[in-house]
């Protein structure tokens, strides 16, 4: 038993090169696929997902069921992750070239058909996401983008956006003077 814990049947040189290939492969087949994030992810999208994981499994540990090879790949996962997410923060081409840029979805009220098409991206989908910003259709937005790490950005027409406490402390500013003058002028005379 404790052979199939700890015999590794597959170097550790060997385990690392297969998780890096698969992991730069599937990076590199997520960024071309589609810029949706975990958060956009349709039925259709999740299954893919799961089933991927699945198949790239046997690609990365080999003929190595052990326990010491699976937490080795892990590991060595994690590691290659780590690296690559901290290389794209701190170099913007890289970031870039790993997460790419955004992607402009709706301008002045109207959606950008190419854009969705290209993304496979449903107006459907859009529309929940803007009314949970406080529009009720794409009619009420200036833009609405795609970011790098699949957040759907959404920005309101002026008319359209919901006052703030400084908007709001603002009108309470300039209903006491208003009431204010309103009491001199009562006190005065002025108003009869």
């Amino acid at each position: 038993m404790t052979d199939d814990l700890f015999h590794t049947g597959v170097s550790l040189a060997d385990k690392a090169i297969r998780t890096v290939v698969v992991y730069l492969a599937v990076a590199a087949l997520l960024r071309i696929g589609g810029k949706r994030g975990i958060a956009q992810l349709n039925n259709f999208d999740f299954v893919v997902m799961l089933l991927m994981s699945n198949v790239v499994q046997n690609a990365i540990i080999g003929p190595d069921n052990s326990l010491a090879g699976g937490l080795a790949g892990v590991v060595i996962l994690m590691a290659v992750n780590a690296v690559v997410v901290r290389l794209a923060a701190a170099v913007p081409m890289a970031g870039k070239l790993v997460e790419g840029g955004p992607v402009v979805l709706a301008r002045d009220g109207r959606y950008l058909t190419r854009a969705l098409r290209r993304l496979g991206l449903r107006q459907a989908d859009l529309d929940v996401t803007i009314q949970l910003r406080g529009g009720t259709s794409v009619a009420d937005t200036r833009l609405v983008r795609l970011e790098p790490g699949g957040a759907v950005l959404v920005r309101l027409r002026p008319e359209e956006e919901n006052a703030e406490r400084g908007d709001v402390d603002e009108l309470r500013a300039r209903l006491d003077r208003i009431e204010r003058k309103l009491d001199a002028l009562a006190r005065t005379g002025g108003g009869a």
